[in-house]
């Protein structure tokens, strides 16, 4: 059985609920969450299995979009957000409205008809996409909290970024990148159709500077640059050992 029925209108709030039960399934349990779309199986007979299932709920997560309280249909008694909503006032099934995006305003009584204007006095929670990842999470916490007997189901594998986490990814890129914070670890380098000078050792790289007129310039342990054609052979010395005799060749 769903303990939590997710409620949404189709066309605005679709996939924010998608979302959600994707988020609670991969948490809590594949059968934790109810969203009608993927919930009712093909054959069954949607009204009475939508309001059974209010019924049965211990928490119902109310979607609100940018245009939900504009909806001529939510002033429709048979308009099926409304009734599930109600449905659960009714059976004293808990009501957390989820305002998607930014643009989302808190609910207001007076945009709302007589009988949901209860829903402006519950508190809310928000779900940016843009902060999609957190957001998320937090709204698991809340429905952990209300819904206890899913704790006991919860996964416990879910990775959690340490405080100082960097993720980066990087598409196609025409000029510079630059990594911000520091990296620990094994870093692999693949380089592909480059034009212009590539540096992945220590040292820096001068380009047209005063240290070689005209010409690139390297500086640091384990640099090797020429131009034009090399007939003499290459030679290196790292670090400040002992100088060879054939060292200024």
């Amino acid at each position: 059985m769903a303990e939590v029925f997710i409620n949404y209108r189709t066309g605005d709030g679709e996939k924010t609920a998608a979302l959600i039960k994707r988020e609670l399934s991969y948490r809590f349990g594949e059968n934790s969450a109810f969203r009608a779309s993927e919930s009712i199986a093909p054959g069954t007979r949607y009204p009475e299995e939508l309001l059974r299932s209010v019924r049965r709920s211990t928490l119902l997560l109310a979607v609100i979009g940018p245009a939900w309280t504009l909806s001529a249909e939510l002033r429709r008694p048979d308009d099926w957000v409304r009734r599930e909503i109600l449905e659960a006032f009714d059976c004293g099934v808990p009501v957390v409205p989820v305002l998607e995006g930014r643009k989302t305003e808190r609910l207001n009584g007076a945009d709302l008809p007589p009988e949901l204007e209860r829903l402006a006095e519950v508190q809310s929670v928000r779900l940016d996409m843009q902060n999609a990842v957190a957001d998320l999470r937090r709204l698991g916490d809340v429905v952990a909290d209300m819904v206890p007997s899913l704790k006991a189901h919860e996964r416990r594998d879910r990775p959690s970024p340490g405080a100082g986490a960097v993720s980066n990814a990087t598409g196609e890129v025409n000029g510079p990148v630059v990594q911000s914070r520091d990296i620990t670890g094994d870093v692999g380098t693949v380089i592909k159709d480059s034009s212009g000078p590539v540096h992945t050792g220590k040292g820096d790289i001068y380009n047209n500077s005063r240290h070689i007129s005209g010409e690139r310039h390297f500086s640091g342990d384990g640099m090797t640059y020429f131009e034009g054609d090399n007939q003499g052979g290459i030679h290196q010395r790292f670090g400040d050992g002992p100088r060879r005799e054939d060292d200024d060749r």
